[in-house]
C-alpha cells in the first residue's frame, strides 16, 4: 500500500477526522474549518512553491498525547493524535514568538511600502498585540539600493526563508541563503554582496512572497511625479498587457476584470501628455521575431530561437547559460521598442526634441526597471525608457492623487502608437508570445490565410508544455516554460543536444507577466492567475484583428519609417545584443 493511500484517524479540538498519511496538521485543520495563524508557511503546490521550514513558530498547536507543542505547518499527522489548537499554552507560545519578532523589527509601519499589506502587521492585529514587551538590541544592516529593480532591507527580515525557497527551489537562481547564526542570522547574498554584483535576475518573485518589506520593488514614483510637474518635458506613458487585467484588484474589482479604458483615463488624469499601448510594441515584436524565426529555419541558422520579451530570463541566460547566447532572438522587448520609436518616429512626427521626451512604462514586472537601465538599450546618450513603475506603484499614485478609479470613464489609447491586435494582448500570459508569433509565421511561410488563430495546445498553466503545429509541409516544434526552474530544464536539454524545438518561449514568473513581481499580491492563489489569464484571452477574442501583421498602424510604420521587417533601420532600432556574465 502506498503511503498516500493510507488514511489516518485523529482528533483536532474534539473533532474526529480521517485524512491521508503525509498530511500536515495545518492542512488537516483547514479541512474542518479550523484556522491556525501562519507566517513563514508557504505552500503553493500549483506553482511549485513549498516552504515548510517551521521557522517562525507562529503556528504552534498542542499535542495532548505527547504533552508538547508542535509546529502545525511541518508536523505530519499520526494515528490517534489528539490536537488542541487554542489552548492557553499554544496561544501564548504563538504570541511570544510574534512579540520577539516585533521587538527586532523597525517601527516604521506608517511609511513602509507594505503598510496595510504586511503579513506581520496583519498577524499582530489578529493576535491583538498592542505593546512590545521585549526591548533590546535590534538588527542594523545597511539597505541595499544597488540594483535597479529590488530594494533589500534586511532589518525587516523575519527569517521566514520564503525568498530562499523561491529563489533557490523554484527559480533556481540561488543567490539568497541564511548567513551566520543566533541573533546575527540573516538572509543575504554570498559574502553579503550587493544584489547588483550577483546573478540576480530581478524577477521579483522574492518580492511577491516576502511577508514584510524586507524585499520590495524600487520606488520610481517620485521621479515620475517630478517629470509630470516639469513643464519643459513631454511625458509619455505606455501600459503593458497584463496590467489591465490585474490593476482592478487594488481598487476592489474582481480578479481578471478588464479595465483597459479606465487605466488610460486614469493616466490622462495624472497628467501624461500621451498614453501609448505596449501592445503596439508587442505586435511589432511579433513581426520582427516571426521574420527572424523564418530566416533561421530557411537558412540553417541556430535553432531553437528563444523569444526575448522577458528581461528576467535574459539575465538568467546571460549568467547561467552564456554558451547559449546564440539561442535568444535579437528582438528587443515591446517596452523597449515603444521607447525607441517614441524618441525617433513619434518625436520626428511631432517635431519634438527627443531630449525633451520622458518615456514612462507601467509594467507588471520588477525586472523591467533593470531592463530599461541596460547600457545597450541607451542610444546617443538617451534612455529608450526613462522610468518604469509597476502595477502596484501606479495604483499608489492614483490613490495619492485622490483619483476615484472605479468612477472613471473608459478612454482609448492615443492613436500613433496605441493601436494593437488580439495577438499582442496575450503577450501577458505564458504561451501567449509564441502563439502570437505562430499566427504571423504561419502566414509568412505559407502565403495563406490562417483561419483558426487559436493554438490551444500552447495554452495552460503547466510549468513546461510542448506543442507541434503543422505549417504547410513543416511541423513546427515549440517548447514553453514559465518559472526559471522550468526554463533551466529546457535550456539544459538544448545544451545537451536533446532538443528538437524550432522555437521556445520562456517567462520567468508564474503564469507569465500576469504573475509578475510588480503585480498586485496574489498570495499564492492560483485561481487569481487563471482569471487574469482568461481576461487576456477574452481581449484577444474580442478584437477585430488577431494577427500582429494586420495592425494598420504597424503596417504604416513600416511603410513610412522602417521600410520592411528586418531592414537595417529596423535592426538599428528594434534589435539588441546579449553578453555573457559571470555566475555569482
Amino acid at each position: 500500500m502506498k503511503l498516500i493511500d493510507k488514511m489516518i484517524n485523529l482528533t483536532i479540538n474534539g473533532i474526529e477526522l480521517n485524512v491521508e498519511a503525509g498530511t500536515t496538521l495545518l492542512e488537516a485543520a483547514e479541512k474542518i474549518g479550523i484556522h491556525i495563524p501562519t507566517l513563514c508557511h508557504l505552500d503553493l503546490h500549483d506553482i511549485g512553491v513549498i516552504n515548510k521550514n517551521a521557522n517562525c513558530r507562529v503556528c504552534m498547536v498542542e499535542d495532548e498525547k505527547r504533552g508538547r507543542l508542535v509546529p502545525s505547518c511541518a508536523e505530519k499527522v499520526i494515528e490517534g493524535m489528539r490536537i488542541q489548537t487554542d489552548t492557553l499554552k499554544a496561544v501564548m507560545a504563538r504570541r511570544t514568538s510574534l512579540e520577539l519578532m516585533l521587538s527586532n523589527h523597525p517601527q516604521d509601519c506608517l511609511t513602509c511600502v507594505k503598510n496595510l499589506d504586511c503579513e506581520l502587521q496583519s498577524l499582530a492585529h489578529e493576535m491583538n498585540i498592542k505593546e512590545i514587551r521585549y526591548q533590546g538590541e535590534k538588527m542594523n544592516h545597511p539597505k541595499d539600493l544597488t540594483s535597479k529593480g529590488i530594494v533589500k532591507d534586511s532589518n525587516k527580515c523575519i527569517m521566514c526563508r520564503r525568498c530562499v525557497t523561491m529563489c533557490d527551489d523554484v527559480q533556481t537562481v540561488g543567490i539568497l541563503s541564511p548567513l551566520k547564526r543566533g541573533f546575527d542570522v540573516v538572509v543575504a547574498t554570498a559574502f553579503h554582496l550587493d544584489l547588483a554584483d550577483t546573478s540576480c535576475t530581478y524577477c521579483g518573485q522574492c518580492v511577491s512572497v516576502c511577508p514584510t518589506a524586507a524585499l520590495a520593488e524600487m520606488n520610481d514614483t517620485p521621479s515620475v511625479w517630478r517629470a509630470l510637474n516639469n513643464p519643459k518635458k513631454h511625458v509619455i506613458v505606455q501600459v503593458a498587457p497584463a496590467v489591465r487585467a490585474a490593476i482592478g484588484e487594488e481598487f476592489g474589482f474582481e480578479p481578471g476584470t478588464i479595465l483597459t479604458g479606465k487605466v488610460v483615463s486614469s493616466l490622462r488624469r495624472l497628467g501624461f501628455d500621451q498614453v501609448f499601448d505596449t501592445n503596439f510594441g508587442a505586435d511589432l515584436t511579433i513581426i520582427e521575431e516571426a521574420k527572424e524565426l523564418i530566416d533561421r529555419i530557411q537558412n540553417n541558422k541556430p535553432l531553437p530561437m528563444l523569444t526575448s520579451c522577458c528581461p528576467a530570463w535574459v539575465q538568467f541566460i546571460e549568467h547561467q547559460f552564456p554558451d547559449l547566447l546564440d539561442v535568444p532572438s535579437s528582438c528587443k522587448s515591446p517596452q523597449q521598442m515603444v521607447g525607441a520609436l517614441t524618441k525617433t518616429y513619434y518625436a520626428e512626427h511631432n517635431n519634438i526634441d527627443p531630449k525633451d521626451i520622458i518615456m514612462v512604462s507601467v509594467m507588471p514586472c520588477v525586472a523591467k526597471k533593470a531592463e530599461a537601465a541596460r547600457e545597450e538599450l541607451n542610444k546617443d546618450g538617451l534612455s529608450e525608457v526613462d522610468y518604469v513603475i509597476t502595477t502596484r506603484e501606479l495604483s499608489r499614485m492614483l490613490k495619492e492623487a485622490a483619483i476615484d478609479f472605479r468612477k472613471l470613464d473608459d478612454e482609448p489609447f492615443d492613436f500613433l502608437l496605441g493601436e494593437s491586435t488580439g495577438a499582442a494582448a496575450i503577450f501577458g500570459t505564458t504561451g501567449g508570445v509564441i502563439e502570437a508569433a505562430t499566427r504571423t509565421a504561419y502566414e509568412m511561410l505559407t502565403g495563406k490565410e490562417l483561419k483558426d488563430v487559436n493554438f490551444k495546445a500552447m495554452r495552460g498553466i503547466e510549468g513546461i508544455r510542448e506543442a507541434t503545429i503543422q505549417i504547410g509541409d513543416m511541423e513546427l516544434n515549440i517548447g514553453i516554460a514559465h518559472e526559471l526552474g522550468n526554463a533551466r530544464k529546457l535550456l539544459e536539454r538544448i545544451r545537451e543536444g536533446k532538443s528538437n524545438f524550432h522555437a521556445i518561449e520562456i517567462m520567468a514568473c508564474p503564469g507569465g507577466c500576469i504573475g509578475g513581481g510588480g503585480q498586485p499580491y496574489h498570495h499564492g492563489n492560483i485561481d487569481i492567475l487563471k482569471k487574469r489569464q482568461e481576461a487576456l484571452y477574452t481581449i484577444d477574442a474580442s478584437l477585430p484583428r488577431r494577427k500582429s501583421h494586420e495592425n494598420p498602424m504597424v503596417v504604416k510604420l513600416y511603410e513610412n519609417f522602417l521600410s520592411e521587417p528586418a531592414s537595417p533601420k529596423a535592426h538599428d532600432l528594434l534589435h539588441t545584443t546579449y553578453s555573457p556574465k559571470e555566475r555569482i
